[in-house]
């Protein structure tokens, strides 16, 4: 298990979406974060108190998250002054890059030396099997997006959180970094061998109560040609009943990609359920989940309403407006 509380570690990303990790933790489990620390230059600020390791030990902190995720996943040379720092000074450390923490001698050394524990997220840890494709009890709703980092965890996650107040019965089924260190759970999906992806996400969201929801955190995008695999096993694996199209309106181009622009919704809508059908015939778009963080209230609101004219979907920000109409259009189904 992960000591908690965190001090999270945004060494020096170059920009807010880069710290996506630590915004998550910070958004969805407040009380597990006591602080941020930042190098020079850093470009992420989570409106957290900044602390150095000594202070966020002197608040409690138990380990060190890197909050950042990067392209490629990559430990920086930058960071390594400040993460053997924290193994001396009694920290544990927790990561969800694909560079792991256990492959790094420095790390390792110091983490022997000192007692620490390196906890590496994207490692599986089940001997996942190959998808079968038989259809399952239970019910289960995917988001899908026109891009990578356009909110689909926040989305799943504000889904379940609503159904839950409801006295529904749902379960929040995290795919990526993010997800399990917020949740203390899930398969880590861009780390899964590729033939076991799909049987990855089968194992993850097994039989259930007729009436039982599986909210699945979306990966990648079937548009992002660096990440598209991981949405394919998502989808086929998931048989999704339910699909959640997700969007972030001021992008310019895909993410990473500044050659690719963003497909439109319509195309979104209209692969990812011919794609779905494959392992559910039965699936559906339900509702659009637009992410306004670069948008006023006012230009929210509009935006909102022409994608809900124009889709004829019930269409939110779901942690801005909240995530009961697309609760709503679950009952359809």
């Amino acid at each position: 298990m992960i000591e908690t509380p965190y001090l999270l570690f945004l060494g020096d990303a170059p920009d807010q979406l880069a710290a996506k990790v630590a915004i998550g933790i910070r958004d969805w489990r407040p009380e597990n974060a006591v602080g941020q620390l930042r190098l020079e230059g850093c470009g992420a600020d989570l409106g957290l108190t900044d602390l150095t390791l000594e202070q966020g030990l002197e608040a409690g902190a138990k380990t060190l998250v890197i909050g950042v995720a990067n392209r490629g996943g990559v430990i920086s040379a930058a960071w390594k002054e400040v993460l053997i720092k924290a193994l001396e000074m009694g920290y544990d450390l927790a990561s969800g890059l694909h560079n792991l923490l256990r492959e790094e001698g420095d790390l390792v050394a110091a983490a022997q030396v000192n007692g620490g524990t390196l906890h590496d997220v994207r490692i599986p840890n089940v001997q996942y099997p190959i998808a079968n494709g038989k259809p399952r009890s239970g019910k289960r709703c995917l988001a899908v997006g026109t891009d990578c980092s356009v909110g689909k965890m926040y989305t799943a996650m504000a889904m379940d959180a609503a159904m839950r107040e409801r006295g529904l019965k749902s379960t929040f089924r995290a795919t990526g970094q993010t997800g399990i260190l917020i949740t203390g759970s899930g398969v880590p999906l861009d780390a899964v061998i590729a033939d076991f992806m799909a049987g990855a996400v089968e194992y993850l969201t097994p039989d259930n109560d007729e009436d039982h929801w599986d909210m699945i955190e979306g990966q990648g995008s079937i548009f992002h040609v660096s990440y598209s695999g991981v949405t394919m096993a998502l989808i086929h694996g998931g048989q999704p009943d339910a699909l959640i199209l997700c969007h972030e309106p001021t992008r310019e181009h895909m993410r990473g990609l500044p050659g690719f622009k963003l497909p439109s919704l319509e195309a979104l809508r209209d692969l990812a359920l011919e794609l779905a059908k494959v392992s559910n015939p039965a699936c559906q778009v339900v509702g659009v989940s637009i992410n306004t963080q670069h948008l006023n209230d006012e230009e929210a609101k509009a935006y909102c309403a022409e994608v809900e004219a124009r889709m004829g979907l019930p269409t939110v920000d779901p942690y801005r407006h909240g995530a009961d109409r697309l609760v709503d259009a679950l009952a359809s189904i």
